[in-house]
């Protein structure tokens, strides 16, 4: 259940629609997977998604704020065209190396809604470092009007609410590994994996081949991004590859901006343990050694 629940709601995030509904509509019509040419339901995703060496992965992991203002430059010309960040203040840009006179301007190229007035009016202003990024769509109805009946979901969380699960014996490796970066693995394989279908393989009117996709093999969502689409200050490759590492990178900052923190804590933690262990039993081996056996 936690897995169709999951399935379902990713398409909504990139293809804009229910994953169930979308599958259904546009099966084959002779009810087996082109893709595999079995009879039996196909497991998704297709493909499992690649993993990426991220800095901030491991024990002792760390965002790269060069690419974090990246992502953030992706994410504002290419992904707010239909998802917002209501989670995610102007003002947390500063984690990012921006000073504060950035941030304000930041905020100012956006425009809020705000009232009511002394008239009981409401109205719209630029935007402060404390507001929140704003949604592309008036309401709910009208993102859904504009994507086929499903509103785009809200990024800020996305990269901790999408991932594949991974089976035995990945799953037992990861424990040990601490592997957590299933969401933004997830997102870069999706983003980087389109591609032509297989020989045979009908793909339905408005969709778009995708292996990765952990839902179905189609979804409605075309393929984002492109080579050169995004311009970049410090000279970093402006492909699509470079693209997908820097906003999933990005995406997993909104989700959990407080990482670098929690792994520092985590680790002095460990560190105590281990030394009151050891505190621990040369007392007790003080205390005993007085001790007639």
């Amino acid at each position: 259940m936690k897995k169709l629940v999951a399935s379902i709601l990713s398409l909504a995030v990139v293809g804009g629609l229910s994953g169930a509904a979308y599958a259904q509509e546009h099966a084959p019509a002779n009810g087996e997977p082109a893709a595999h040419g079995e009879s039996e339901t196909p497991h998704y995703p297709l493909k499992e998604p690649r993993e990426v060496d991220w800095t901030f992965a491991g024990p002792f992991g760390h965002y790269d704020k060069g690419q974090l203002q990246r992502g953030l430059k992706v994410y504002t010309e290419v992904c707010s065209a239909c998802h917002s960040m209501n989670l995610v203040a102007f003002r947390t840009l500063s984690d990012l190396g921006y000073n504060d006179g950035q941030v304000k301007a930041f905020a100012a190229n956006y425009e809020v809604q705000d009232g009511p007035d002394a008239n009981g009016d409401m109205f719209t202003r630029k935007a402060i470092p404390s507001d929140h990024f704003p949604s592309p769509f008036a309401n709910a109805q009208a993102a859904a009007a504009s994507n086929n009946g499903a509103a785009p979901p809200d990024f800020s969380l996305i990269a901790k609410a999408r991932e594949v699960e991974r089976g035995f014996p990945q799953f037992v490796f990861d424990i040990f590994t601490q592997y957590q970066e299933g969401g933004p693995d997830y997102i870069y394989s999706l983003l980087t994996g389109y591609e032509e279908p297989p020989a045979g393989f009908q793909v339905p009117p408005n969709g778009h081949y995708n292996p990765y996709f952990d839902a179905a093999a189609v979804l409605a969502m075309p393929k984002p991004l492109s080579d050169g689409q995004v311009t970049y200050d410090d000279g970093s490759p402006e492909t699509v590859d470079q693209y997908a590492r820097d906003v999933s990178a990005f995406l997993m900052w909104t989700a959990e901006p407080h990482l670098e923190a929690r792994k520092r804590t985590g680790f002095m933690v460990m560190v105590f343990l281990l030394i009151f262990t050891v505190l621990i039993y040369l007392t007790k081996r003080s205390i005993y050694a007085r001790k007639d056996h």
